[in-house]
């Protein structure tokens, strides 16, 4: 009688802060985009490659990091009429669901939680699809993710109308997310 082999497909990862990072654009003034980013991104990637819906990501962004090469507009973005980061400091995500959308190519939905709301969000994901050695040993691998969200979901509001028409920012917030990640022994 044989067994036919049971061993786990899972690959478990850790995201490394220092090589990752956390951007958005959004319309300003109808006319152009403003872009920032956060640093500070941690979390693990539980990955099943012969079954993606095994596959579990978890990740948080230190919200104090935003950086919009502008240092007021810094300060009123982490103040009171956005983020408030003194209040909620950290953005979350937790994957719920992660189905294959081709080659390296991965649809991840879960639950995002900005400003101290939680909602579904669906993350576009494209792998590197390998593994690379680093001059330490540590086997590596990579894999950007981009979304779109609307800030009204997350309670996020503030805004201005302009004497020529339209509002001073845009409803859609761009996210793009580049992460490094470290295979765990």
């Amino acid at each position: 009688m044989s067994t036919a082999s049971t061993a786990p497909t899972a690959v478990t990862y850790t995201i490394d802060p220092a090589h990752s990072g956390a951007g958005f654009k959004i319309r300003h003034f109808m006319i152009a985009y403003i872009r920032g980013g956060f640093g500070g991104v941690t979390g693990d990637v539980i990955f099943d490659p012969a079954n993606p819906a095994n596959t579990k990501i978890t990740a948080s962004i230190n919200a104090t990091t935003l950086h919009t090469q502008d240092e007021k507009r810094d300060a009123h973005v982490r103040g009171k009429d956005f983020l408030e980061t003194d209040k909620y400091p950290t953005i979350t995500f937790a994957s719920k669901k992660v189905t294959s959308d081709g080659k390296n190519r991965w649809k991840v939905v879960g639950d995002l939680t900005l400003h101290g709301v939680t909602k579904e969000a669906t993350l576009e994901v494209e792998s590197a699809g390998v593994e690379s050695k680093d001059p330490w040993g540590n086997l590596r691998t990579g894999a950007e993710a981009t979304a779109v969200i609307k800030r009204s979901d997350y309670d996020l509001k503030f805004n201005a109308p302009l004497e020529t028409g339209g509002v001073m920012l845009g409803e859609d917030v761009h996210i793009h997310l580049d992460i490094e990640l470290i295979k765990k022994a």
